[in-house]
């Protein structure tokens, strides 16, 4: 347990260890609702009708909001999904044929999930905006205008493509959502904004990074690089979430009485952060923690948090993660890093843990198989 600045100046408890993170991910005396601040806390300034999302709520709230939102997530359908995404990851990368070298997050990592996550919306392409500016804008603003900017523009897409999809209702899940505060009268109408501007923040920006992270540890390990090309399995991919996840974070907290955490006593009120990548690394629960090892199995990271507040999108940022990173060493088998990892460029965030861009040589040379 230590006592921190957060950038911002906000005082914070900064949890670190494994056993301790994953015990208060799922403790209900720790609140998400900002209302149980001291008044410490300052963070994103979100409208209201944005606010009112499943990162900011407790039961018994939370749960009805959470059954509502699941019921587009649920594995079986995002199973379903999985030949469509191998087929955008296939178009995206047939652009890349021919081409030496290329910003890969540009072209490939942040696409991926952005198609993904609009074709799930009913988002038309040609109306899909520039979501990794706004992303980018809200976690590393370069201004405070910057964030404001980001987000306004962010939350008058979301209302034009509500009203769209009220005029002319498809099969997506935010028609279904839409159907759900009209005609059933199930959520609000700034719960139904906040879940689309949940979906599409979260569903993009982690998707975009854990690629781009879990290629960058790849790429710069021989071994690990070449038991991933031989069989990208779920192992794997818990391994990449566990050993650079983009998430440095969990959700602030906010005790609603006192509690005691790693020995120490957290006063009502105050702004506990809990460092996923601490607990990541945390040696006295994952034997040589630092080493990304493909064939780890005893495994229980906390990438997708833990507790009622699991991440909705787990299965489906997975299933992104394994066939974007298996197409992509299927297509380029001698796919490198185009700088040396040093020079690679990190953007300036503490919460979320994402490249700039990520410069690659491709070099496809005649036919390879995995």
């Amino acid at each position: 347990m230590h006592r921190a600045l957060a950038p911002d100046g906000t005082q914070v408890w900064l949890v670190t260890r494994y056993e301790d993170v994953r015990k208060a991910l799922a403790d209900p005396r720790l609140s998400l609702d900002k209302a149980r601040s001291n008044g410490g806390y300052k963070g994103f300034s979100l409208p209201p009708a944005l606010d009112a999302n499943l990162l900011n709520m407790d039961p018994p709230a939370h749960t009805r909001l959470r059954r509502i939102v699941a019921k587009g997530f649920t594995p079986r359908r995002i199973e379903r999904l999985r030949p469509r995404v191998r087929v955008i990851a296939e178009e995206l990368l047939d652009a890349l044929d021919g081409r030496e070298e290329v910003d890969l997050l540009a072209a490939y990592c942040a696409p991926l999930p952005i198609i993904v996550i609009c074709e799930l919306l009913g988002v038309d392409a040609a109306d899909r905006p520039d979501f990794r500016s706004w992303t980018d804008g809200l976690l590393a603003p370069a201004t405070p205008q910057h964030a404001r900017d980001s987000l306004g523009s962010l939350y008058r897409f979301i209302l034009d493509l509500i009203a769209a999809k009220r005029a002319a209702p498809g099969e997506d899940m935010l028609s279904a959502l839409i159907q759900l505060r009209d005609e059933e009268d199930r959520l609000s109408e700034d719960e139904l904004t906040s879940a689309a501007f949940l979906v599409l923040f979260a569903g993009y920006e982690n998707t975009m990074h854990l690629l781009g992270n879990g290629l960058v540890a790849l790429l710069t390990r021989p071994d690990a690089l070449i038991a991933a090309r031989a069989e990208l399995t779920p192992a794997v991919v818990d391994e990449l979430l566990r050993f650079d996840p983009p998430p440095q974070l969990a959700i602030r907290r906010f005790p609603v009485t006192d509690v005691e955490i790693g020995g120490v006593t957290i006063p009502a009120g105050e702004t506990v952060m809990l460092s996923l990548v601490s607990a990541h690394h945390d040696a006295a629960r994952f034997p040589d923690p630092d080493r990304l090892d493909p064939g780890r199995t005893d495994n229980p990271h906390l990438g997708f948090g833990h507790g009622p507040h699991y991440c909705l999108g787990a299965s489906l940022a997975r299933m992104e993660v394994e066939a974007g990173i298996a197409v992509l060493l299927h297509r380029f088998p001698h796919l490198a890093l185009a700088v040396a990892e040093e020079d690679l460029e990190w953007r300036d965030s503490f919460r979320n843990r994402g490249l700039r861009a990520l410069p690659v040589t491709l070099r496809q040379i005649g036919e390879c198989h995995p």
